[in-house]
């Protein structure tokens, strides 16, 4: 048996060919798909081999599995060929997060600081000069809660199959986040004369501060559960069995729509809706193929589900 796997390879844009393309790669037997990006970008004197797509020549489909050995990706090996192409500028799925959860935690700190500079022209003299009520100082409480909540699963619970994902996606991440969940929430809940400006709970508040708190917790424990699915350093996918993972495929969107309802009710704000609405968006065709790569991985050992992220609606 050969020692060695050679193979050809081609570009992925031919009418924008990558420059100094080796025509061919010449990989050990034992070679991972992450191996021959690491030998490919060498080769082409990239400093980052992230940047380096493989995809299939059969398929055209990228060759996702960072981990996966090259000799069992059974259409490279009947081509005898690899398929690039220049990714452009990369930056790490983690560095990613946490910046664009920094927005938020910035936004709903630098706001009430700064109210009687924003609101002034705005409102009854003085008014913008008083103090948080009660329920802002809540809501200001529950979205630093939250958002901090996503940093430390960041840093230190989440595990990410893939290395990075393309730099620019960083600017359209931190616009959602930074403009929807931190500018906008935060300039209409702080603002004097909202409907959170409110310094006595009524029942509607302790509602909402319940099943905030239940959900925050349950997404908690499904982060928690999905990580441990996976190897540090792994790419391996596993079936989730936890809370909430009998009803739909990501239990975690579940209960983070859920726990942004509990904010809804306390803060009465449309600005929330809106932040949610267009995340709800995002996590269904995220939880959509989620639900198709577990059945094309696992088969009948999954059990199929009907619902995605919201039992009855999506």
């Amino acid at each position: 048996m050969a020692s060695k796997i050679s193979l050809k390879l081609s570009s992925r844009t031919p009418k924008k060919p990558i420059k100094k393309l080796p025509a061919a790669v010449e990989l050990p037997r034992d070679a991972t798909v992450e191996d021959a990006k690491i030998q490919i970008a060498r080769q082409l004197g990239y400093g980052d081999f992230n940047r380096i797509g493989l995809f299939d020549p059969m398929t055209k489909k990228i060759l996702k599995n960072r981990m996966a050995l090259v000799r069992d990706e059974a259409g490279v090996i009947s081509a005898g060929e690899l398929v690039v192409k220049d990714l452009g500028p990369q930056m790490a799925w983690r560095t990613v997060f946490v910046v664009e959860y920094f927005g938020p935690i910035l936004f709903h700190a630098a706001i009430p600081y700064l109210r009687p500079y924003i609101y002034a022209p705005f409102v009854a003299k003085g008014a913008a000069d008083a103090p948080l009520t009660l329920v802002q100082w809540l809501l200001f409480a529950l979205f630093q809660l939250h958002f901090l909540k996503r940093e430390y699963e960041t840093l230190f619970v989440h595990k990410f199959s893939a290395n990075t994902m393309p730099a620019f996606n960083i600017f359209r991440n931190s616009a959602f986040y930074w403009l929807l969940s931190g500018l906008m929430c935060a300039v209409d809940i702080y603002r004097p004369g909202s409907l959170s400006a409110r310094d006595e709970l009524v029942p509607l508040d302790y509602a909402g501060l319940a099943i905030f708190a239940v959900c925050e917790a349950c997404n908690w424990i499904v982060h928690q559960h999905l990580a441990s699915l996976r190897k540090p350093g792994g790419t391996e996918k596993g079936i989730p069995n936890c809370i909430g993972s009998n009803l739909v495929t990501c239990p975690n969107y579940m209960f983070e729509v859920l726990a942004w309802v509990g904010v809804i009710l306390i803060s009465r704000s449309w600005a929330v809706v809106a932040f949610i609405s267009f995340g709800i968006m995002y996590m269904r065709d995220w939880s959509k193929g989620k639900e198709k790569a577990l059945r094309n991985e696992f088969g009948d050992r999954y059990k199929k589900k009907r619902y995605t992220m919201l039992p009855g609606l999506i």
